[in-house]
């Protein structure tokens, strides 16, 4: 159903490309999948290309505090290193590549009118749209590098990502890692103050 819905873009691995994406971006040049392993001590993420096949992994360590995450490709080798400020307002991530790049990410993607985030140390922006869950990363230069989808409703927590400058490939994953932390995050504060809310009651 996402292949043809221009308000939620999400699609399964070996569905054609959203039909959104295509109308306005073009085919994309490589599609990656995620899903998070649940139910396990350290918070997990495969991701997978079109075939199905792992093409990096994401392994956070069990009960840190800043969230201190490594990223992998499938020959395990180091792609990036992140980890997330503790007591930060704005829940701000900072991500070390492995060829030495550093930049942050910050949710003030969730501000109620702004929703665009600026990368720091990239000149790139995130643009989200919440309520369709779908995020749109640009360039310094305004070019589409990537659209990320999330599914509504999974238990595995999936994502997919269509990428367009595939150049930039280990930095759209790493930005993709990241960004489900985030969503993580807000889904469980979200869940916390609910059910605070409710033994109130």
């Amino acid at each position: 159903m996402g292949v043809f819905s221009k308000y939620h873009r999400y699609r399964e691995a070996g569905e054609d490309a959203n039909v959104n994406n295509v109308e306005r971006f073009g085919t994309p040049s490589r599609s990656l999948f995620t899903s998070t392993k649940v139910f396990t001590i350290h918070h997990k993420i495969d991701i997978t290309d079109g075939n199905e096949n792992v093409v990096y992994r994401s392994q956070s360590k069990a009960l840190s505090l800043h969230d201190r995450t490594e990223i992998f490709d499938a020959q395990g080798r180091l792609v990036a290193n992140m980890w997330k400020k503790f007591f930060s307002i704005h829940e701000r991530h900072f991500i070390h590549m492995a060829d030495g790049t550093e930049f942050q990410l910050s949710n003030e993607l969730w501000h109620i009118v702004k929703d665009i985030s600026n990368i720091e140390g990239l000149g790139w922006q995130l643009r989200g749209n919440i309520a369709g869950l779908n995020f749109e990363l640009y360039d310094a230069d305004g070019g589409v590098i990537a659209v990320i989808s999330q599914k509504m409703l999974s238990l595995h927590d999936k994502y997919c990502v269509d990428i367009y400058q595939t150049d930039k490939e280990a930095y759209v994953v790493a930005i993709l890692v990241t960004l489900q932390h985030m969503m993580a995050d807000r889904a469980a504060a979200s869940s916390a103050s609910g059910s605070a809310a409710s033994s109130s009651n």
